[in-house]
C-alpha cells in the first residue's frame, strides 16, 4: 500500500436541521458561503491536495448537490454569446470530469462511521480521505494539502486536530497524545464525545481525516458508540489498539463550523472581508454598527 492519496468521502447525506426551514428544499451544503457553496469550497480543498476521485455519500433528496457538479450548456451558452469569459471561468470550477464523482446511498442516519463504511467498495487498498464540508478552514494553504504532504512521510492513519475550550470537549472526538514533533501528535488514544472533565486532552479531531482502508474493515464489525451511532473515531481508535500507528496533525489555519448558525455567519464575515472587491463596504458597515453591539 502506497501512501499517495488520491481518493475523497464527503459524507453528505445530514438532513441540515438546524437551518430549517431554508435545507427544507436546499441541502446544506449548497447553502451559499459568499457566493460559494459549502461543497465548492471542500472540492476545491480536496483538489488541491492531489484528490482526482470523489465519493459522496447521500441521502433522498440531495438531487441539487448533484446536479450542481452536472454541465450546464445553457448557462455556459448564454454566458459565451454575452461574452461573460470571466463568469464561464467560474463555472467551469464547478464540473467534474466524467467518472471522477460518484455517489453512494446511506439509507439511515447511522453515524459518520456508518456513512463512511458506505463507500467501503469504492476504496479499495488505499488510503483515503475524509472531508467534512461543514467545516470550513481558511488557511494559506489547504488543510489537506497540509496533512497529505505530512502522510506522504509518516503514514498510518491522519486526523485533523485543533484545540478547544475545555467546556466543548464533549461535542468532539478528543486525543490522548504521548508526544509531539512540530505539527505531528503521537497519538495514544481517541475518545468520542468524553463526558465532561472526562476528557484525556483539549484537542479535538476536526473534520479532515487521512485513513487507512484498515478502518473500513473495523467499521465492518463496529457496534454502535456514543449517541447511539457508529463513530468514526472508535474505528481509528481500533487501529491503535492493533499497534497501527495515528497521528493527529495540528493544521495551520482558522476552521470554522459552518454546521451552526453562528459559525456560518462568522465564516461569511471572515470570507467576505477577505475579498478585495467586497472588503471596503463590508469593514465600512461593521464599523459603523460595532458602536452598538
Amino acid at each position: 500500500m502506497s501512501n499517495k492519496v488520491t481518493t475523497a468521502i464527503f459524507p453528505v447525506a445530514g438532513l441540515g436541521t438546524r437551518f430549517l426551514p431554508a435545507t427544507k428544499s436546499v441541502p446544506k451544503e449548497i447553502m451559499t458561503l459568499v457566493d460559494r457553496p459549502l461543497i465548492q469550497y471542500a472540492i476545491d480543498e480536496a483538489r488541491a491536495a492531489g484528490i482526482t476521485e470523489f465519493i459522496f455519500v447521500t441521502s433522498r433528496g440531495k438531487g441539487a448537490l448533484e446536479d450542481y457538479f452536472d454541465l450546464a450548456p445553457n448557462l455556459e451558452e448564454e454566458l459565451r454569446m454575452k461574452g461573460k469569459t470571466d463568469m464561464l471561468e467560474v463555472l467551469k470550477q464547478t464540473n467534474m470530469d466524467s467518472g471522477a464523482l460518484a455517489y453512494i446511498r446511506q439509507h439511515k442516519a447511522l453515524g459518520l462511521g456508518h456513512a463512511v463504511w458506505c463507500a467501503r467498495r469504492l476504496i479499495g487498498d488505499q488510503p483515503f480521505a475524509v472531508i467534512l464540508p461543514d467545516d470550513v478552514i481558511a488557511a494559506d494553504k489547504p488543510c489537506l494539502q497540509q496533512m497529505v504532504e505530512a502522510y506522504e512521510e509518516c503514514g498510518g492513519n491522519m486526523v485533523a486536530a485543533m484545540e478547544v475550550p475545555p467546556e466543548k470537549t464533549s461535542s468532539y472526538g478528543v486525543l490522548d497524545i504521548s508526544s509531539e514533533e512540530g505539527n505531528l501528535l503521537n497519538v495514544k488514544n481517541m475518545v468520542e464525545k468524553p463526558a465532561a472533565g472526562e476528557a484525556p486532552s483539549n484537542l479535538a479531531v476536526i473534520g479532515r481525516y487521512i485513513l487507512a482502508p484498515s478502518v473500513l474493515k473495523n467499521l465492518s464489525s463496529m457496534g454502535k458508540g456514543a449517541g447511539g451511532e457508529i463513530q468514526l473515531t472508535d474505528a481509528i481508535a481500533a487501529d491503535l489498539e492493533k499497534g497501527r500507528k495515528v497521528f493527529g496533525y495540528r493544521f495551520e489555519g482558522q476552521r470554522f463550523d459552518c454546521g451552526s448558525k453562528s459559525g456560518f455567519l462568522q465564516a461569511t464575515v471572515a470570507f467576505g472581508l477577505a475579498r478585495p472587491e467586497l472588503q471596503g463596504d463590508l469593514s465600512e458597515y461593521i464599523k459603523s454598527i460595532a458602536p452598538t453591539l
